[in-house]
């Protein structure tokens, strides 16, 4: 009885120490993904060659930048489902309306379930990502503006100033943030 209880206030105990995530991938889906990395099978040191799709490293950062990073990945991870659905052959059945509810236990094809595992891609990023992507598109905008334009370069000239104001206020803002970090710090500490 006493090591039961013993175990349970362990396992409370370790729940609240450690970051416990309010989300999953559900059973299903994640059998859909086993079977879909059965059909496209590549050789483990492919796999693991220590080159991701898809670098880990900006998760690492500030929470803007990690949501920006993660609605910049959804939209790649829909562009290449979208691709991966048009290299397949035509289906020869017709579909269901929504792919997701084909009957459990029964055996879906890749098409099947790859418009699954896209539309849940789909709706992650329109419910949870929608912000992220307007800002993705903006940046993406700056790549394609023409340095070479006088009238550009003209323009470019005259927004400068009150960009430059704008970029400096953000970076006090940080700084600011900092300091007031520190001195509340101080100020918890202080008996």
């Amino acid at each position: 009885m006493f090591s039961t209880a013993r175990a349970v206030v362990c396992l409370s105990l370790c729940l609240a120490v450690c970051q416990v995530r309010g989300s999953y991938i559900p059973v299903e889906m994640n059998r859909t993904f086993q079977s879909l990395l059965q059909h496209y099978n590549i050789s483990p040191a492919e796999r693991y060659n220590r080159k991701p799709v898809f670098s880990r490293d900006p998760l690492s950062g500030r929470m803007e930048a990690q949501k920006v990073y993660m609605g910049g990945v959804l939209e790649a991870y829909e562009k290449l489902l979208g691709h991966m659905l048009k290299q397949l052959p035509a289906p020869q059945t017709a579909e269901l309306p929504n792919p997701c509810d084909a009957e459990k236990g029964t055996t879906k094809d890749v098409r099947v379930e790859l418009s699954c595992i896209l539309k849940k891609v789909q709706d992650l990023r329109r419910h949870s990502f929608q912000e992220e992507g307007k800002l993705l598109q903006s940046l993406q905008a700056l790549k394609h503006v023409k340095m070479e334009d006088e009238v550009i370069q003209s323009k470019a000239l005259w927004e400068l100033p009150w960009l430059y104001e704008a970029a400096s206020s953000l970076s006090d803002d940080r700084i600011n943030q900092r300091r007031r970090r520190r001195q509340a710090r101080r100020a918890k500490n202080r008996p």
